[in-house]
């Protein structure tokens, strides 16, 4: 059974804006949280892509890595992800490897391959520029290319990012970065925070197909994982009903700002909408600090995960810090953590 200090603790955050808030509000608390993510120990801080949302300011993500690299002294800080299909490989080197020469030894680069977005502004973005399922991993070797040292006869050298080697991720909800990240060699990141159900295929196809390379000589998998921690179970299911009503506007396309909690919402909804839910959060760990402890140990035994990337939608975002406390605590000693 899988201890679980020996996984690696990380966060993704989507910078999420609250109802009743600002944009300003918002990076201000996700900054507040990294800081307090590195005090915790954690491994590394994500910051993940998304347009054209309301409710979430990370769409500049490398301005916002940039940020939290500044406010901390000591952790990993990346993109979970960038969506490579939405900028060229040669400005995303650039910016990586202006942040790898700030923060030298500190910064991840995570890759995704779908938009973050919907179609209306992935064509504003990508300005009628097609993308079909080949150009992925050639982007993928290209950036790679502009990060790595410059080769004989290279015309186009990205400066800054040349040589920098800023660690590649690739991120993904399904088998095909699976398969691409064990080809390449590099470590993978799955989406269970918010697409759970190939979680488990993903990882036994990297793993079986995993390549040694010049990056890792074995596999090394993360998983989102949704977390919300509190005193009792019933606190921690009041808490989570604000991520409960972020997912069903997702569901029903009725995106928002991240609302505060309300009493009893999952018992006012319908039974599809409860399973649509579910579904969306199967991976999901929400309770005490025993239910925590277990659930997060549960995983660990599923997965055998090397690392565990959080994802908490808290609207109080002073309960939002107990949440990582909590799971700090249960993942340092797998003990019940005092609160």
């Amino acid at each position: 059974m899988p201890n679980l200090a020996d996984i690696k603790l990380s966060m993704l955050d989507l910078v999420a804006v609250r109802e009743g808030g600002t944009v300003a509000e918002a990076i201000a608390i996700a900054t507040r949280t990294a800081q307090h993510a590195e005090r915790l120990g954690f491994t590394r801080y994500w910051l993940a892509e998304h347009h054209n949302m309301s409710g979430i300011a990370s769409s500049a993500t490398a301005v916002l890595v940039g940020h939290i690299a500044g406010a901390t002294q000591r952790m990993r800080v990346g993109s979970g992800g960038v969506m490579l299909p939405n900028h060229a490989p040669l400005v995303v080197a650039e910016a990586f490897g202006t942040l790898a020469e700030m923060y030298p030894g500190r910064i991840d680069l995570g890759l995704g391959r779908a938009p973050g977005t919907d179609g209306l502004t992935m064509r504003a973005l990508r300005r009628d520029r097609v993308e079909t399922e080949d150009d992925f991993p050639r982007e993928v070797a290209e950036l790679a290319a502009f990060l790595g040292p410059v080769q004989p006869g290279q015309r186009v050298v990205a400066v800054p990012g040349q040589n920098t080697n800023v660690p590649i991720w690739l991120l993904g909800s399904s088998l095909f970065s699976a398969r691409l990240a064990a080809q390449r060699g590099l470590p993978f990141a799955f989406a269970s925070h918010f697409a759970p159900r190939l979680l488990l295929q993903a990882l036994e196809v990297y793993r079986a197909e995993f390549r040694p390379s010049a990056t890792l000589d074995k596999p090394y998998a993360a998983i989102g994982v949704p977390l919300i921690a509190a005193p009792t179970d019933e606190e921690a299911e009041y808490l989570a009903s604000s991520t409960y009503q972020r997912v069903l506007g997702i569901l029903t396309g009725r995106r928002g700002q991240l609302p505060p909690p309300v009493e009893g919402f999952v018992a006012s909804l319908a039974p599809h909408e409860r399973q649509g839910i579910a579904d969306f959060l199967a991976a999901a760990v929400i309770g005490s600090p025993d239910t925590v402890r277990a659930g997060l140990q549960r995983l660990a035994d599923l997965t055998e995960a090397d690392e565990f990337i959080l994802v908490s939608d808290v609207f109080d975002p002073a309960l939002r810090l107990r949440s990582l406390d909590i799971a700090a605590a249960v993942m340092r000693e797998g003990a019940p953590a005092a609160v």
